[in-house]
């Protein structure tokens, strides 16, 4: 029979004064500390009893460790003991950590947490020697604060007055967040360093902030739960979890954020406008929440919102957000840019994920979720040719972003953090993230009765397992290749070996196949679930997995022209080097071709030219590019929507019948000034909201329209497609330089196409207005005459896609006015027309 770990095997892995502070600093059980917990199915192995082999991770986690050491701790301590009144002569660090910036102080805590891990998966003392530094300067600061004026056990880099600003309603740049790192910090301390100063300095703060919370209102908290707060509960409710003192929970659960929970709660999305980082930081939370409490309501939210961003909100390499905000679900490419895909995201979701499996392990696609995430965007976010793992803030994936050497606070997109002059929250993350590859390779049963090893991971590692003294090592080049092989080195016993079938193993057509011991293994292989092998296993048996893979294209939600392409688990980019990309290039997917002698490399004609294809989590220093059109199969030319507003009553049909009807707003009202039927427009609100999908999957189209302007107001619309204010094709009536223009543009386009006529439109009489696009070429007709031209347009209006916000009448911006006039006759034609076929329209 095989055991679950115990610190034993801690002190064949780390040595004996390490494993007697593992057992110092090992966790409470949830149901000793918290009473009617519900604790998860799965266990996660320590990382002591987990340890890499050379791969990518282990060289990312050697630089990450060898800035650890290098980083000096004195200066992150600067604006720490100058708050209190300490002594301190280090020269203040610059970016985030400067002496004036609200932040101060965050990453000193991920420094802990970092710190932490690194002892933890290496053995190595030399971090847990500084981390205790650290600990024991920080308790000196936290003893001097009430000399400095605070109240006893606060610990932080800035005046206690701040909160002060909080309460009262103020925004300050997010005080809970910063002393949330710390505490986290503190709590890995001791977890994983066994270090008990570390408790009692934790348990101190944790006290302030208990007695700082517990006066407010319950309407006075909800509202200061608005400026970000980072994980206070998640942090509060494990050390509950440690502990058993109730004032910990009790402190965490102020810190449930309705306004997110309740729509969360009942199975709706209302992420859109939300910025993502703080909501994900809440969510992290609900599940140590779910074990201290037994309540379902917080792992329901949890995954409630883990599936929503996974499936509606992230992007090709798996981050989420644009901006640092969700949009609406399922809008990728209208929101593409060089600020896509935070890596704070990632790692908080990578997290959430991860502790949503550990319940819930039928459910494979959390940690197909991680894996796609872990390899196309954290692996991806160091520079490794760093000596101290530098990383990026966002991974930009606007066509020809890139990664590129370091800058300081307010730098470019993609640029590195550096040692000193940076500190962004994804400095700090990045800490963490390359300190913890090997926590999430292996999981193990937690019944005792039947015990099961995950393979999660196809990370080359080996984990020392339980009591039996079972070790098994992971051999394996993936994803370079599709293969891995797990053998056992060491101990015997009975268990069954659970291997994880990526679920993109379906794309290829073809099935994965395991062996045991050089032999087909007769089981049920399916993609996104675990394959399992039960038996009594001994030294030197072998497991071999092999996993089909073939080059596949996805489409984006929002535009099916617009995709990726992916190789296994790895997203290829395009490597552009110094060539910068106006918009997102044109591909020839049959043209795809592997390059000779490589695993992983491709190439592919775009925009007419050859471009080479590798790994994304390769490309460096570069411009590169995730996206690509593929142009459409030609149908015969014809009108797509046709929309005459002849009804004179109701909603307005298409009569090619293959859209749903327009819909006339409040303000929109039927008319008839002698010339026929039309949709007359107040300028205060009343448009006509069109159904999305026009333009759709048109490489070139021809827009026409008739309308009247009754009032000339710079920047309405006459018509409208897009998705907001950064994605969208328009023709205004006129512009503050009293032109007429038609303008297309997609999010990550640095500036917009445009076509403007000689002057506005005409007031007070019908006019038809045609505008066509293709080739490269926009032409705006007035009355079938040509009135403007655009011969080098950027974009193609085939990177417009869905269109899900289309209007006559009504601007993407909500501070532009509305259209004062009439309109009718809507057509959308999948041909750029010439000149003597706009013509025919016009008098037609």
């Amino acid at each position: 029979m095989l055991f679950t770990a115990t610190t034993a095997v801690a002190v064949t892995a780390v040595g004996p004064s390490t494993a007697a502070r593992a057992a110092e600093a090992a966790p409470r059980p949830v149901e000793a500390a918290g009473g009617a917990g519900a604790g998860p199915s799965l266990a996660a192995f320590d990382l002591s009893e987990v340890r890499l082999l050379e791969s990518p991770f282990l060289a990312n986690m050697r630089r990450t460790c060898a800035y650890l050491l290098f980083v000096d701790a004195d200066r992150l301590l600067h604006t720490f003991r100058r708050t209190v009144g300490l002594p301190t002569t280090a020269e203040p660090c610059g970016g985030w950590e400067a002496p004036d910036v609200q932040l101060r102080g965050h990453t000193t805590g991920h420094l802990l947490s970092g710190l932490a891990q690194a002892h933890a998966a290496t053995g190595d003392s030399a971090y847990a020697d500084k981390g205790r530094a650290l600990v024991t300067a920080l308790a000196e600061c936290q003893r001097a604060a009430p000399a400095a004026g605070f109240t006893p056990g606060y610990l932080s880099a800035f005046p206690e007055s701040v909160f002060d600003q909080l309460e009262a309603g103020g925004k300050p740049w997010a005080p809970y967040y910063t002393l949330h790192k710390i505490m986290a910090g503190l709590l890995d301390q001791h977890r994983l360093s066994g270090n008990r100063e570390a408790l009692e300095v934790l348990r101190e703060m944790a006290a302030w902030a208990e007695a700082r919370t517990a006066p407010l209102s319950y309407e006075r908290m909800q509202n200061l739960l608005k400026v970000e707060f980072g994980g206070m509960n998640d942090v509060l409710t494990r050390l509950y979890q440690v502990t058993g003192d109730p004032a910990h929970l009790r402190t965490a659960r102020r810190f449930d954020h309705e306004e997110l929970y309740a729509p969360l709660a009942a199975g709706r999305d209302e992420l859109a406008g939300r910025h993502a980082n703080t909501e994900i930081a809440k969510i992290v939370g609900t599940v140590p929440s779910y074990e201290a409490t037994g309540e379902s309501r917080y792992l329901d939210i949890a995954d409630t919102f883990w599936t929503t961003v996974v499936r509606h909100h992230s992007y090709a390499v798996g981050g989420n957000s644009n901006q640092e905000l969700f949009g609406p679900p399922d809008e990728i490419v209208s929101r593409l840019s060089e600020v896509t895909c935070e890596n704070c995201n990632s790692y908080n979701m990578l997290k959430l994920g991860r502790h949503l499996f550990l319940h819930r392990p039928d459910r494979a696609e959390y940690m197909d979720h991680y894996e796609w995430t872990l390899y196309n965007q954290m692996l991806a976010e160091q520079d490794p040719e760093s000596a101290h793992g530098f990383v990026t803030y966002y991974t930009g994936l606007w066509a020809a972003s890139r990664r590129e050497p370091k800058g300081g606070l307010g730098s470019a997109p993609g640029s590195y953090s550096g040692d000193y002059d940076n500190f962004s929250c994804d400095h700090g993350t990045g800490l963490e993230t390359h300190t913890k590859f090997a926590d999430s390779v292996y999981f193990r049963s937690r019944d005792h009765r039947s015990p099961s090893l995950y393979v999660n991971l196809f990370i080359p590692s080996e984990v020392h397992w339980g009591q039996g003294g079972v070790t098994i090592r992971q051999q394996t080049r993936y994803p370079s290749e599709g293969h891995t092989r797990l053998t056992v080195t060491a101990g015997r016993g009975r268990f069954a070996l659970r291997i994880r079938i990526p679920a993109w193993v379906a794309d290829t057509g073809h099935i994965a196949a395991l062996k045991v011991n050089g032999q087909p293994f007769t089981t049920r292989v399916r993609p996104g679930a675990y394959a399992t092998v039960e038996r009594s296993w001994r030294a030197g048996d072998t497991v071999e997995l092999t996993l089909p893979r073939r080059a596949v294209w996805t489409p984006a939600p929002d535009n099916p022209q617009v995709t990726s392409l992916s190789y296994g688990p790895l997203v290829l980019a395009g490597e552009y080097g110094d060539t910068e990309l106006a918009t997102v290039p044109t591909i020839s997917p049959q043209s795809l071709r592997p390059v000779t002698g490589t695993s992983t490399r491709f190439t592919a004609l775009a925009d007419g030219r050859s471009v080479a294809l590798r790994p994304f989590h390769e490309v460096h220093h570069q411009r590169y590019n995730v996206y690509w059109a593929v142009t459409p199969r030609r149908g015969r030319a014809r009108d797509v929507a046709h929309y005459p507003f002849d009804e004179g009553t109701g909603a307005a049909a298409d009569r090619t019948g293959t859209f749903p009807d327009a819909a006339p707003s409040q303000g929109a009202t039927w008319e008839d000034d002698g010339t026929g039927p039309a949709v007359s427009l107040n300028g205060s609100g009343g448009h006509v909201a069109l159904p999305a999908g026009l333009l759709s999957g048109l490489d070139e189209v021809t827009i026409s329209v008739r309308v009247r302007v009754d009032t000339l107001a710079a920047s309405a619309r006459v018509f409208d497609f897009g998705y907001h204010k950064d994605t969208y094709l328009f023709l205004a009536a006129t512009t503050g330089a009293g032109r007429a223009r038609a303008a297309l543009k997609i999010a990550g386009m640095e500036r917009e196409d445009f076509v403007d006529a000689t002057g506005p439109l005409p007031l007070g009489r019908w006019v038809h207005i045609a505008l066509t696009l293709g080739g490269g070429t926009g032409v705006l007709y007035l009355d079938g005459a040509e009135a403007g031209r655009n011969p080098a347009m950027v974009a193609s209006p085939l990177l417009l896609g869905r269109t899900t916000r289309s209007f006559l009448g009504r601007s993407q911006n909500s501070t532009h006015p509305y259209l004062h006039g009439a309109v009718r006759d809507l057509r959308v034609h999948n041909r750029a027309l010439g000149a003597s076929d706009v013509a025919r329209l016009a008098t037609g």
